[in-house]
């Protein structure tokens, strides 16, 4: 834990690159500051700084009341000593596009930081501006989670081991269950763990920020031969929702595959011209405006919400083009025998 001594068994060799550690972690960090944080004393730190130097790592020292240790910059880059957390939240930054590298406190702008200090003059300078004034503008919806809890998932599924998760599912309704991992996955700046849950006898899809413990079981676990995390990932955020939803498409899976992603609903062949969109749908004028993306005949055989969302959506595109309005009757060729006001 920072701030915390080193145990006085470590090896001269592993405090001096400890020692480097804190100096590229707090440049100007005084002796005195150091011995303390080694739990040794003042010589004993002056003497793995030497250790450093000999091995050819620029440690420079400034005197005086204000003076202290650096890692100064040379041909020669010293060694960077990520922890757990750092290496993996860079990992998940370059995965869903979130990069916290102004919060120097976090794993990511602390690991960036490492890099920074390491880094030339003329390469670290307009980095350093670009870190500085960069604003990053991520989903507020989407929360990262844990980098230890992440890591613990991960390694979970990795090695097929059944867990135990405390998981929060709102405000004040938390609960515990038994899971096989079987992958994680990211969409959308969102994390999910991927997994069949023995608590509930179902697959489930976990958003791991919501994850609030993890326990390794005893007993093995095997995902499905041939798993798609991605894809699973996809048809199950189409699955559960209030509204059930079908729509009848004059277009084959395959060209329809293209139109629309597989959150939004399963696509089924019902002949090799014709294809059965199923799906499950909280908001019916969303859902009514991704259709806008088939580029064939269709029709919305249900919820009725749905064929009155597509409706009303259609009339105001007509408007927007400047058709009259009695031109709306067009859009019973897409949802037919639905008469106005169903």
């Amino acid at each position: 834990m920072p701030g915390l001594p080193v145990k006085h068994d470590e090896s001269p060799t592993a405090r001096a690159l400890l020692l480097l550690e804190l100096v590229q972690n707090s440049p100007g960090i005084t002796a005195s500051r150091l011995a303390d944080r080694l739990g040794v004393s003042d010589r004993a730190a002056r003497r793995y700084v030497g250790i450093l130097r000999e091995a050819g790592v620029p440690i420079e020292s400034t005197r005086g009341p204000h003076g202290g240790y650096r890692v100064g910059r040379g041909l020669r880059v010293p060694p960077l000593m990520f922890t757990g957390a750092e290496a993996l939240g860079l990992v998940m930054a370059v995965l869903d596009g979130h990069h916290h590298a102004a919060d120097a406190a976090g794993p990511v702008g602390s690991a960036l930081g490492k890099i920074m200090r390491v880094l030339p003059g003329p390469v670290a300078n307009p980095a350093q501006a670009v870190r500085t004034v960069t604003a990053p503008a991520p989903d507020p919806r989407a929360t990262p989670p844990s980098p230890e809890t992440t890591a613990a998932l991960v390694q979970s599924c990795a090695a097929h081991r059944r867990l135990r998760l405390g998981y929060r599912a709102g405000p004040g309704r938390e609960r515990t269950m038994d899971v096989d991992p079987w992958a994680v996955v990211v969409r959308h700046g969102r994390w999910y763990l991927l997994c069949w849950s023995h608590t509930k006898d179902a697959r489930r899809v976990l958003r791991v920020d919501r994850i609030t413990g993890v326990d390794v079981l005893d007993s093995a676990c095997t995902p499905p031969a041939g798993l798609n995390p991605a894809e699973v990932l996809e048809e199950h955020l189409a699955e559960g929702w209030k509204y059930e939803v079908e729509i009848i498409i004059d277009a084959p899976a395959a060209v329809v595959a293209q139109w629309l992603p597989r959150n939004l609903g399963r696509r089924e062949p019902m002949d090799a011209a014709t294809t059965r969109l199923i799906a499950t749908t909280d908001e019916p004028d969303w859902y009514a405006e991704q259709l806008t993306a088939i580029k064939a005949p269709f029709r919305v055989v249900k919820p009725r919400e749905l064929r009155e969302a597509t409706r009303a959506l259609g009339e105001h595109l007509l408007r927007a083009g400047g058709g009259p309005i009695e031109d709306a009757d067009r859009v019973d060729e897409l949802v037919p025998n639905t008469p106005h006001g169903t």
